[in-house]
């Protein structure tokens, strides 16, 4: 195609975009401002990435976009928009950061993609978005083979197409479809077998997670809204032991969460895979009353997770599962003892972790044999003891070795150190962020960043801000009523902020 439009004269290839005969790079469509309008109208979806050349993030999205698109051609178009070539399409968008994802029915701006941006994951969200809302069945046959299906399913049984219920229901399914399935039928016949006598919405969990242990069907059976039926399905939807993936790793982390990471595979080897769910089921439904998740996994979707939050390679365990826990705080822990296929090691791992008999895994670094320079190492085993010391105040600087601006900083921040070194009350300490567990309380998204723990008050650390006219007397004066400690001034840098001269 590029070869193509080379030798094609420049006001032929203008009559050729005017004509209809849009770019095409790949499966990847290319619009712009002359075109974009009527070419997104004869979509009913279409997934449009509003891009910069220039851009990092943007290229690092190319690859898997291009890929998605591929896999996707006859079901939802992929397009992309060149903002520096066509920033009147972009300004009435609202684009102002690059990529901006949006999803576009039948040429309207319907909502931003919030989904995730690998090309699986592309994939997986936008065939969701294929169709109408909700699917109308019409046959036993269409029900069947809508709920067997990898993911969970949500149906509603009505008495006619002028049910009240109906329409709320409708109307809860446009709202949720970028996360959730839907169906509807108006032929209450097709409910008899799941004990559907009245108007009534079933969730169906996925046929692959079908136990002994739990409902594969659930009733809702409040009156239909767009809230209640969304914390049903939000309630309810994972069960007691889903699949944990890339896909709905945020939403099911945000819990104290057991995973058992195994080679798991649900297409080649769902009998195989099943058999380790079921044993966390198993012991796992007898502590289902004291607040504890759990979920499966595969190990290969999660490598370089496993290694660098919890320290475990990719042999460990061998075709054992191995076993995690995180909390909502951010304690972790790890179930050493092997996973034997009766479940007992497991029941004990949980027994010792209900009794606070655990040792937490804390990744760290060794402590340092000598740390009496002017600026202190901490690691993580030894954070308690310098920066949570009660009767010190401590500036800590969380740091990354490859950083740019951690670098630039070093000279200033251990002249910092150098002055305040004869206080016995005032401690200067760095940590790397990257070879050790940063402690809750700490919010480190970027580097450096740095923060006062003040004596007396460890549950309260300040972050140091960039904009903040600090200075040394004024922090730490006012918070130690320590008055002779010089005004210094250190260079705070922000990643997306050039280098600025402020006052700690």
């Amino acid at each position: 195609m590029a070869s193509f439009l080379s030798v094609i004269p420049p006001f032929l290839l203008s009559v050729l975009i005017f004509s209809g005969a849009v770019v095409a790079r790949g499966d990847v469509l290319e619009l712009g401002d002359a075109d974009f309008d009527y070419l997104a109208a004869e979509h009913e979806t279409m997934l449009v990435k509003f891009y910069a050349p220039w851009c990092g993030h943007c290229k690092k999205l190319a690859p898997d976009f291009e890929t998605a698109a591929t896999r996707l051609k006859g079901t939802v178009p992929l397009a992309k928009v060149d903002c520096t070539a066509s920033p009147d399409t972009c300004g009435r968008f609202g684009v102002t950061g690059y990529p901006t994802l949006k999803i576009f029915r039948n040429g309207e701006d319907a909502s931003s993609y919030d989904g995730p941006r690998s090309a699986d994951g592309i994939v997986h969200f936008m065939k969701k978005q294929a169709g109408p809302n909700s699917v109308t069945l019409r046959r036993e046959a269409d029900l069947e083979a809508f709920v067997n299906h990898f993911d969970a399913s949500v149906v509603g049984f009505f008495s006619g197409p002028d049910s009240g219920q109906l329409a709320e229901f409708l109307k809860a399914a446009s709202v949720m479809r970028e996360h959730f399935r839907f169906a509807h039928t108006i032929d209450m016949t097709l409910g008899l077998k799941h004990g559907v006598d009245t108007e009534r919405v079933l969730l169906f969990r996925p046929p692959r997670l079908s136990s002994k242990f739990e409902e594969s069907v659930l009733r809702f059976t409040e009156t239909i809204t767009t809230h209640t039926l969304r914390r049903f399905i939000r309630d309810n939807i994972f069960g007691m032991c889903p699949h944990l993936t890339n896909e709905n790793r945020d939403k099911l982390k945000g819990q104290d969460l057991l995973t058992a990471y195994y080679d798991l595979d649900y297409l080649q080897n769902p009998k195989g895979t099943n058999y380790w769910r079921n044993r966390v089921m198993k012991v796992g439904s007898q502590f289902a009353s004291q607040g504890l998740s759990f979920a499966v996994a595969n190990r290969r979707d999660f490598v370089d997770e496993l290694e660098e939050e919890f320290g475990l390679g990719s042999s460990d365990g061998g075709d054992l599962p191995f076993v995690t826990i995180r909390t909502q705080q951010g304690f972790k822990y790890t179930m050493r003892e092997e996973f034997t296929r009766d479940g007992k090691s497991l029941e004990r791992f949980l027994e010792d972790y209900f009794a606070g008999r655990l040792k937490r895994y804390i990744k760290s670094e060794p402590i340092p044999e000598k740390n009496k320079g002017p600026v202190k190492v901490v690691v993580a085993e030894s954070f308690e003891e310098i920066v949570n010391d009660p009767e010190k105040d401590v500036l800590i600087e969380f740091y990354a070795p490859w950083c740019g601006h951690c670098k630039s900083l070093e000279p200033k921040y251990k002249e910092l150190a150098e002055q305040l070194y004869s206080d016995p009350n005032i401690v200067i300490a760095k940590m790397d962020a990257t070879a050790n567990d940063v402690p809750q309380g700490f919010d480190v998204q970027g580097f450096p960043t740095i923060y006062f723990a003040q004596a007396g008050k460890k549950d309260q650390p300040k972050r140091y801000e960039v904009k903040c006219p600090y200075t040394v007397n004024t922090i730490l004066h006012k918070q130690t009523q320590t008055s002779h400690i010089p005004v210094f001034p250190l260079y705070s840098v922000s990643s997306n902020l050039p280098l600025q001269k402020n006052h700690i």
